[in-house]
């Protein structure tokens, strides 16, 4: 069974040799949008990535979203 949420990033912030990549599930108050309907089945958590790749953590701007899957490997 595949699980999907969906992750607003907050911050991506330089860490070490690499960058620290902040997350937590999108909000919103209209219980029928996309955001909403997510926002019931999670709403609260954080996920905190960690890349030292540059290029890769590019792809992480402030307020984008993204669909996360969890799939059982």
């Amino acid at each position: 069974m595949t699980v999907r949420a969906k992750f607003r990033v907050h911050c991506v912030v330089p860490s070490g040799n690499g960058f620290r990549i902040d997350m937590s599930p999108v909000y919103s108050a209209d219980p029928e949008s996309e955001n909403g309907k997510f926002f019931q089945a999670t709403p609260w958590g954080q996920i905190t990535l960690g890349t030292v790749n540059a290029e890769a953590a590019a792809q992480f701007t402030p307020n984008a979203e993204f669909y996360l899957d969890f799939t059982p490997a």
